[in-house]
């Protein structure tokens, strides 16, 4: 942009001053192929001017005018718009060109907007900007801006670290060490810092849904990205008429019961986060007013004629495939659509036998701040708890929850504080007792593959899927799984593929077994 007040200057004596347009191509160490000069239309004489005085210092610059008048430099949306709408109209080739936005000119407006246009990347650049020297002579001083921050040290690191704590509010302070995990909460990290858009978790009963959700409404409260609260309900508990005064209110009236006027969690989440448990479990009608909340912001408690207006942000978490539900009738599918953008799926504990030792460290550390008594695990101890908890015999079908409670157990009982090897052995014992009862824990590859074990999965096909994966678990290599598990059928046949067999029927469960093979290395 030319600087109307600050590229004038006439006579022998204009290069005794700083002129930004003009001194920025005086620096041997900085070559300008190509100038785009924004010029209003009451500086064209100006231009004129500059360019004669760009051709004397800098011969092999090409300077291209652009005229660009605003009817107030100062207005941001007038002076934005014209910027865009200038950048819209040019070619770029980062291949061949390295392109510089110089926002040492034009008005305060002009050179926020430059920034703002060349952060977002409609300039594929970096920011320029110059200073005079001393006493306003000579061609001054020249900083490149890269706003990737890739090449600014401090600021990354100032980044990275602010990032960094950010992901370790997220796993409670818990240095995990499961990879797909870690790389999950980075990306929960991301979305909920960069996007106002509902969050789905999904997961096995006990895998961590509840306690992320509110450590997400802590991160963002912690950043002031939210101002209101956050409501929690568990939608398995609500029913009929209850589920309906739950979520968006009601009249005094307006049904057996209501004696008094009701606000509902999401009137009550304005301007925070609500978290619905379990919302595979609402019925389609509630479904039908969650989806309009969400989209317009807006509801109509049971019994009223006027709408009410919440600023809701929504994490739901479900232990249901929800698209199995839409399949079965019992979800909606626009619904799904709308909260399905950013779904994170937690894994369950036993997905994740790298945690049980930080998880291990995590909940004694708990138990001694809500107990106000400290318990540790004698080294051989420890090692039979951890081999015991990461192995097929622990399939932990509680995840985190069974976990919790097996170390409260062990550190309460622990004598003058210490878990002998005694100690481990009762634990393993009761938890081996009550997990025989379980109905799936039968199948605890299937669990450890898919999670909870569906409830559309007949008992039938867990049986026959916990076999296939015992074979997968053993065999090196597709095609031998295949041999072993179609050895009868292939007998009969003269031409057979058992690998293409075998990938067929795990593609039913969204398995691979290059996937299941990586998990079990």
């Amino acid at each position: 942009m030319l600087g109307s007040t600050l590229d004038k200057g006439t006579g022998t004596r204009r290069w005794n001053r700083w002129r930004p347009t003009v001194d920025l191509h005086r620096h041997e160490d900085l070559v300008v192929d190509r100038l785009e000069l924004l010029v209003p239309k009451q500086a064209r004489g100006l231009a004129e001017r500059i360019i004669e005085d760009i051709a004397s210092v800098s011969p092999e610059t090409t300077v291209r005018v652009h005229p660009l008048d605003f009817s107030d430099p100062w207005d941001f949306e007038e002076v934005y718009t014209g910027l865009l709408d200038f950048v819209r109209g040019q070619s770029f080739s980062t291949s061949r060109e390295d392109y510089l936005v110089h926002i040492s000119t034009g008005t305060h407006v002009m050179q926020i907007c430059w920034f703002l246009l060349t952060e977002a990347r409609f300039v594929p650049g970096r920011i320029l900007q110059t200073s005079p020297g001393p006493g306003n002579g000579g061609p001054g001083h020249v900083r490149i801006i890269d706003l990737d921050l890739s090449s600014y040290g401090a600021i990354r690191s100032r980044f990275e670290a602010q990032q960094r704590d950010d992901v370790s509010f997220l796993k409670q302070g818990i240095e995990t060490r499961n990879a797909s995990f870690n790389q999950l909460i980075d990306q929960v990290e991301t979305v909920v810092m960069r996007s106002r858009a509902p969050v789905l978790l999904t997961g096995p009963t006990g895998a961590g849904k509840t306690q992320l959700a509110r450590r997400i409404y802590g991160l963002l409260q912690e950043r002031g990205r939210v101002d209101g609260r956050l409501v929690e309900v568990n939608c398995a508990t609500l029913r009929g008429d209850q589920a309906m005064s739950a979520l968006f209110g009601h009249k005094r009236g307006a049904f057996t019961g209501a004696v008094r006027d009701r606000a509902g969690v999401l009137a009550e989440a304005d301007g925070g986060i609500v978290f619905l448990d379990e919302i595979g479990e609402l019925g389609l009608d509630e479904q039908a007013m969650l989806l309009r909340a969400i989209e317009d912001r807006r509801f109509t408690p049971l019994g009223s004629d006027e709408e009410v207006h919440s600023a809701f942000g929504l994490i739901a978490g479900t232990n249901r495939d929800l698209r199995q539900c839409v399949r079965s009738g019992t979800f909606r599918q626009d619904l799904l659509a709308r909260i399905d953008l950013w779904t994170f799926a937690l894994p369950g504990l036993a997905q994740r036998p790298e945690d049980i030792e930080p998880n291990l460290e995590y909940e004694l550390e708990r138990y001694a701040a809500e107990h106000g008594r400290r318990a540790s695990l004698t080294r051989v101890a420890r090692t039979r708890f951890v081999d015991f908890s990461t192995s097929r015999d622990a399939p932990w079908p509680g995840n985190f929850r069974d976990f919790a409670g097996a170390v409260i157990r062990m550190a309460t009982l622990a004598p003058r504080g210490r878990i002998t090897p005694e100690v481990v052995a009762q634990e393993v014992a009761r938890l081996e007792a009550r997990w025989a009862g379980s109905e799936d824990i039968r199948f605890p590859r299937v669990r450890a593959a898919l999670g909870d074990v569906d409830a559309e999965l007949d008992r039938f096909d867990a049986a026959q899927l916990e076999e296939v994966l015992r074979v997968c678990e053993s065999s090196g290599s597709l095609s031998a799984a295949g041999r072993i598990l179609f050895a009868a059928s292939r007998a009969r046949r003269r031409s057979v593929n058992d690998a293409d067999r075998l990938r067929k029927y795990l593609a039913k469960f969204d398995l691979e077994f290059a996937s299941l093979r990586a998990e079990i290395r």
